[in-house]
């Protein structure tokens, strides 16, 4: 299977698991952070995932970074109608721009981005278990996560 191939499928999944998460929490869960620790909130942990979504392939396409952007401001990372918009939005934009990827360079700011989701991954399950919340059977697969 083709780097470019390997990259889709797993943008895909990670596409699945990022929508499943969402739908599963309330906007008290988005607002909700780690008790005790230094924390930000799950939001505002989506807000990072939302950002690296649009500030990757931005950077790629003028081959150096251009800066961090998120398509949604903090104040909305509780509304989980926009956060799953959002979500949605930068599938698609990310989709466009794996299409368009031709170089070493370009497979590098895809596997960072790739890189940098899954470390949110692991941060955000942290999160599920410390906070009491379910985690979604997708994740529950995808990381054979105890019931």
């Amino acid at each position: 299977m083709a780097i470019a191939d390997l990259l889709v499928e797993r943008f895909t999944r990670a596409d699945r698991l990022w929508l499943d998460l969402v739908d599963a929490l309330s906007p008290e869960q988005l607002g909700s952070r780690l008790a005790n620790l230094p924390s930000n909130t799950i939001g505002g942990q989506l807000w990072c995932v939302l950002g690296a979504r649009e500030s990757y392939p931005r950077a790629a396409r003028a081959r150096e970074w251009q800066g961090f952007t998120s398509p949604l401001e903090h104040e909305r990372m509780t509304d989980a109608a926009a956060v799953r918009d959002a979500f949605a939005a930068t599938a698609r934009d990310v989709t466009a721009w794996l299409a368009e990827l031709d170089s070493d360079d370009d497979h590098r700011y895809a596997l960072a981005l790739l890189e940098h989701e899954t470390q949110h991954h692991g941060q955000l399950i942290r999160y599920l278990y410390g906070l009491g919340i379910d985690r979604p059977e997708s994740w529950q697969r995808q990381y054979a996560l105890d019931e």
